[in-house]
């Protein structure tokens, strides 16, 4: 005979014990391990260095110095925009940042394999929390952007506001990546090698190394609007006006219309959206497939 669960029974019993989840069940648990999550994997990345935070700051500093001579010197792939070292230094700090969140965010749930088998434990602080410490990470890269653009000749200017709001837009489609990618990797493990192909590509189709007049002399002004479609492109872009010099065209004039940009920002939404979709239904069986 089948038992009844009167109201009196159930509040007996207490609570029912939720499965696991992307969000768990409080929001204010969920920010609090994000944030000591990022805080403790930040401090524990340079623990024992003896120069500590400053290598942080150093191993852009070095590539961009490989690259400026490389390409500026020897290639000269400068273009017209004025403070084009300082524009290459901004695009290294930026490409290193996405990369860091995406190659640091694939493997992140399977290192934290002990955590994720507590059913209360919400999955989604994991590649949030990679996420965040890249933004750390990125605050400091971003020092010696303004460092080196007042000492080449530039001067403060008002755009420099826009830095917030191309920051928040840059962490959203890193979160997005993140998201999609560990939950992907959790059951194809050959995310991992396809994305590091993905991002070496990226980073030469991408105006890393070059500026985008440069794009639209060899190949047209249909050339420099087709990689705006790219969300770290326009954001790169955008990022490169605002802070260094308005000789570096905004994302809407190298795009070809400020209407325009609803396509970069529709393909950023939409990573979100996918990232967000696939690693909710991928939390209640992350314990398992792992």
């Amino acid at each position: 005979m089948a038992s009844i669960v009167t109201p009196e029974l159930e509040a007996a019993l207490g609570q029912p014990i939720k499965g696991p989840s992307a969000l768990g069940s409080d929001p204010r648990r969920l920010f609090r391990l994000i944030w000591t999550l990022a805080v403790t994997d930040f401090k524990l990345k340079f623990f024992g260095s003896v120069l500590g935070y400053l290598w942080q700051i150093m191993q852009p500093l070095m590539l961009f110095g490989v690259l400026y001579v490389v390409f500026s010197l020897v290639l000269n792939f400068t273009g017209t925009e004025e403070y084009y070292p300082v524009a290459i230094l901004l695009g290294i700090v930026m490409f290193g940042s996405i990369s860091e969140m995406t190659q640091g965010s694939i493997r992140s749930v399977g290192a934290r394999e002990p955590l994720v088998r507590k059913i209360e434990f919400p999955r989604f602080a994991i590649p949030a929390a990679q996420v965040l410490q890249s933004m750390f990470n990125f605050g400091l890269n971003i020092i010696p952007v303004f460092v080196f653009l007042i000492l080449a000749g530039g001067s403060p200017r008002w755009t420099w506001l826009e830095l917030p709001v191309i920051a928040a837009l840059f962490a959203a489609l890193g979160l997005g990546l993140a998201m999609l990618l560990s939950a992907l990797w959790v059951r194809y493990r050959d995310v991992e090698p396809i994305w590091t192909v993905v991002l070496q590509g990226s980073f030469y189709i991408s105006p890393i190394i070059f500026t985008i007049s440069l794009v639209q002399e060899k190949g047209g002004t249909r050339a420099g609007e087709l990689m705006m479609l790219n969300p770290f492109a326009a954001l790169l872009q955008q990022a490169r006006h605002a802070i260094i010099d308005p000789s570096h065209q905004s994302a809407a004039a190298a795009a070809g219309g400020t209407w325009k940009l609803i396509f970069p920002l529709a393909i950023l939404a939409a990573i979100v959206a996918l990232g967000s979709w696939i690693f909710t239904r991928m939390a209640p069986v992350i314990a398992e497939e792992l």
